[in-house]
């Protein structure tokens, strides 16, 4: 026994720890690929836009959700895989709860906002921001950072959406700064401002942009560019009295139409009896896409386009339309639809007056041409002065709050720098005057001169030598080939320039996303797995960069765990 003793002692591989160490580690290999499994699922299901959770997860379910369902299909195909997960786990480590998935999908999303940071570095930045309702009509807002990066390519990145019960300039600005200061951003260093128009944000006295002008004066805010023109023709759809009340009998026209099946079904038969009819006399051509059915479409509250739709769906089926409203007046259910009908039929109904073949007696002739010349002209001097006058008064009057003259000076010398027609708009004067008068706390005296002989260096040898026709390609080509340290004050100042917001489109399509990812079924999402769901949704080019071992690593140390992972 002595002898067996001495014989065992002298194996090292059979010593007690070295097999308790053996069996801890199979079991961190199997805790490690099981975490793994979670992480993959979850980041698929992430960037899908994807539920994660089932209605019924418990093992008699056909169907467990989409996050354990995808777990069974990755067992299927793998064998390893097969026996660590779900029930072949110990339970205290399936990796599989509600918390652990969320917590899985904050990891991920806290690196992508990290790597953002990290691209924006101590850069000036500009701040795109929008709200709209979500699907559960909370008010939301995105938060959109424009930047330069280190390559000179201007960026637009989506950094954080928030809940917000109070709208107020204050409040937005409050949580706007809060979202900043939590992630190192100063707001000394915002060098723009983009919003699409809304009172509480471009209001000149207490709206969000001049609070933010308050704390930093560099902060420009420009309107969107994309919104400028529609949200005034909307403005003036609604506040010129006679277009207004056009498009109110339209909207009633389309209301009445739309407002059932058996309707839209009575339109479409008198669509396609019209067209049968005019395609028989030859009034129409035949063709593919040619002669197609279709609704009235209705005019939207932000898009001007969509009322133009409106009008024109309305002037392309306008015959088939009366169809419907004369059946409706004839065959209403009761008295006060008739009326309705009958009343908005009246406002669209194309009226007849003076007709030519009323007029019988020789002698009432001149008097006839008389009156029909004087009709024309009180209807041309109704449209064009008390209608389009009116609004082209509205609408220059909307441009001009919209568009100060500070942000239109600083837009037009900004338009010195642009490569554009072989530099054509190029001006040294318009530029020293832009770096002077709008950006003197980030251009010294001293380099206001060296930017006055950069200019000329950059007139003989640049512009002559770079083939470039915007200015985010001329940043991108002075950063690549080095020529941004011979001309560093004008690099600065372009990336400045680039810097203005020009657009809030990145906005809208953030909230296109939340549309896709916060649906009716998904409607109590809580805001912050709304936001993490987002940012690796419409950031999914920066996931690719996460390794999964790190995202382990770090789901290790953030809480203390009761099993091994490494």
């Amino acid at each position: 026994m002595c002898e067996r003793r001495a014989e065992n002692l002298m194996r090292p591989s059979q010593h007690i720890d070295k097999v308790m160490h053996a069996q801890s580690k199979e079991e961190k290999e199997k805790n490690r690929l099981r975490l793994s499994t979670s992480i993959v699922a979850v980041r698929w299901l992430a960037l899908q836009g994807c539920a994660f959770r089932g209605n019924d997860e418990s093992l008699s379910s056909s169907n467990r959700g989409n996050f354990l369902e995808l777990v069974k299909a990755f067992a299927k195909m793998n064998i390893e895989i097969d026996e660590v997960v779900l029930e072949n786990a110990p339970k205290i480590a399936q990796y599989i709860a509600p918390e652990i998935q969320k917590e899985i999908l904050h990891i991920m999303a806290n690196r992508v906002r990290q790597m953002v940071r990290e691209k924006v570095g101590d850069k000036y930045f500009c701040i795109l921001v929008d709200e709209a309702r979500d699907i559960s009509k909370r008010e939301q807002m995105a938060i959109i950072l424009r930047f330069v990066n280190n390559h000179g390519i201007l960026t637009e990145r989506f950094f954080a959406i928030k809940s917000v019960s109070d709208t107020t300039s204050m409040n937005l600005k409050n949580e706007i700064s809060n979202v900043l200061v939590h992630h190192d951003l100063h707001v000394k260093k915002i060098r723009g401002q983009g919003y699409d128009g809304a009172s509480n944000m471009r209001g000149a006295w207490n709206g969000l942009q001049a609070l933010f002008l308050k704390d930093c004066p560099y902060a420009y805010y420009v309107h969107c560019f994309a919104h400028r023109l529609q949200l005034t023709l909307v403005s003036a759809a609604k506040d010129v009295s006679v277009i207004w009340e056009f498009f109110s009998h339209l909207d009633n026209i389309v209301n009445i139409v739309t407002s059932s099946t058996k309707r839209i079904a009575e339109l479409h038969t008198a669509q396609r009896n019209e067209i049968e009819y005019m395609l028989s006399i030859g009034e129409r051509d035949s063709g593919n896409d040619a002669n197609q059915i279709g609704n009235l479409q209705r005019a939207g509250a932000t898009r001007w386009s969509s009322h133009y739709d409106s009008v024109k769906s309305l002037i392309g089926m306008y015959t088939a339309t009366c169809k419907v409203f004369e059946v409706l007046s004839d065959y209403s259910p009761n008295g006060r639809v008739k009326a309705e009908v009958r009343g908005i039929y009246r406002n669209m109904e194309v009226k007849v007056f003076c007709s030519r073949n009323e007029i019988d007696v020789p002698d009432l002739d001149c008097l006839y041409k008389i009156g029909r010349s004087c009709r024309q002209t009180t209807i041309e001097h109704h449209y064009h002065f008390d209608v389009f006058n009116a609004a082209i008064d509205f609408i220059l009057m909307e441009l001009n709050t919209r568009f100060n003259e500070s942000s239109v000076e600083l837009l037009s010398l900004s338009t010195a720098l642009g490569p554009k027609n072989s530099f054509d708009s190029f001006n040294s004067d318009d530029i020293c005057k832009l770096a002077k008068k709008f950006y003197p706390g980030d251009f010294t005296d001293q380099e206001i001169v060296a930017l006055e002989y950069e200019l000329i260096h950059y007139k003989l040898d640049v512009m002559q030598n770079l083939k470039v026709s915007t200015l985010v390609e001329l940043c991108q080509q002075l950063t690549e080939s080095g020529r941004s340290s011979v001309n560093v004050m004008l690099t600065r100042l372009i990336h400045l320039v680039l810097t203005l917001p020009v657009s809030t489109a990145t906005t809208e399509r953030a909230f296109s996303a939340m549309k896709h990812v916060k649906t009716a079924l998904r409607n109590k999402m809580e805001d912050d797995f709304l936001a993490d769901c987002l940012t690796l949704y419409i950031e999914r080019d920066l996931l690719n960069y996460i390794d999964v071992n790190s995202i382990i690593d770090e789901f290790y140390v953030l809480k203390s765990r009761r099993t091994q992972l490494r």
